[in-house]
């Protein structure tokens, strides 16, 4: 799957930091704007325990974990879609995520520089909402321009529509409100909206940068966030980046747990934040178990049992027969595919097959 999600926020809120410990792609961190120039990609392994368990019962040769593709973008500034600081660069690697992971400094330290002068995480998530709003009323204008000319000279009831839409998008971001809120129906989405590109229309999960004493229950600043994005429907979670940053140089898995228990954690926040950030991807986990391999594999919600097998090997789902399907919680009940075989628990589902998250799969094909 080539689905990223893009980290962005302002200059010196933890980005990098936070993308160092996410990922052993090193982006430059240091206590100044804009050091990340190029945007950084990290490929990360996605933290799932019924990997373990699978491992446990079938003893493969080796086990592949899935992966998800995070990218750090340069910091941005007010003016940015005017073209201030590095913005149309900052914008266009946003264009080309599918996600969007916003930080937000919610920390106090004199030591470390705000670009802004002051801690206001609310303004500061504003400052970022309102560049891509500016960007995408630019794009809807230019795109309303065409279809007005295109419903005008010939009369097409479903360019006439669209030109509604897009008038009533455009009202709705000169409200200070994002894409992603705009009431439309799934088809006219696709028909009209897709196209677009827009930046605000993107799913976004937000993170707190916390000092190491709110990163359970939080502080002044994330209540101030939470009660401002209420009513966005996003996910929004505390994460220290320092903490982080000092947990990702441990080498024993041993010396990690144990530092997290001394922290009253039960787990990293990096694994909490690539958790939420397939989930904020729309993706989902199936598996194969074999004696040579035990590995999960990433697909979007939604897919058929072609497309699933398709994520292994296009052959697979040219030449899909069927596949043979044995949930997750009933391999662990009976240890074995025979036993899952012998007791009933393994289904042959044809090419209509929605596939489930923590399925465990084998496909039939013939190419």
């Amino acid at each position: 799957m080539a689905l990223q999600a893009g980290i962005v926020g302002l200059p010196n809120v933890g980005k990098s930091t936070l993308f160092n410990a996410l990922s052993s792609a090193k982006a430059q961190a240091a206590n100044f704007p804009f050091c990340t120039i190029e945007p950084n990609v990290g490929v990360i392994t996605v933290p799932d325990t019924r990997l373990t368990t699978l491992e446990s019962l079938v003893k493969p040769q080796r086990v592949v974990p899935t992966t998800v593709e995070i990218v750090d973008i340069a910091g941005l500034v007010k003016g940015a879609s005017k073209g201030e600081g590095l913005g149309n660069q900052f914008l266009g690697n946003i264009r080309a995520t599918d996600a969007i992971i916003h930080v937000v400094r919610c920390f106090d330290n004199d030591n470390v520089i705000h670009v802004d002068g002051s801690v206001n995480p609310v303004r500061d998530k504003e400052i970022i909402d309102i560049e891509l709003q500016f960007k995408d009323l630019e794009t809807i204008e230019k795109k309303l321009s065409r279809s007005e000319k295109q419903a005008k000279s010939g009369g097409d009831k479903e360019a006439q529509r669209g030109v509604e839409i897009l008038k009533a998008l455009k009202a709705h971001l000169e409200s200070g409100q994002n894409a992603r809120s705009f009431e439309v129906t799934k088809e006219e989405k696709e028909k009209f909206l897709d196209e677009l590109c827009l930046l605000t229309i993107k799913p976004v999960l937000y993170v707190c940068n916390v000092d190491e004493g709110s990163v359970i229950s939080g502080n002044q600043h994330t209540a101030a966030l939470l009660d401002a994005v209420k009513n966005e429907n996003a996910e929004v979670i505390f994460i220290s980046a320092a903490i982080e940053s000092d947990i990702a140089v441990m080498e024993s898995y041993e010396d990690r747990q144990m530092f997290l228990e001394d922290m009253g954690l039960s787990e990293s926040g990096v694994a909490r934040l690539i958790q939420s950030t397939y989930k904020l991807l729309n993706l989902a986990t199936y598996f194969t178990a074999g004696v040579q391999e035990v590995r999960a594999w990433t697909i979007t919600k939604g897919f058929l049992a072609p497309q699933a097998a398709g994520v292994i090997h296009s052959d697979f789902e040219k030449g899909f027969i069927r596949a043979e399907v044995i949930k997750f919680e009933d391999f662990v009940k009976f240890k074995s595919e025979a036993a899952c075989r012998e007791n009933g628990k393994l289904a042959v589902q044809g090419k209509t097959y929605l596939v489930e998250d923590g399925d465990i799969m084998h496909f039939l094909f013939n190419v």
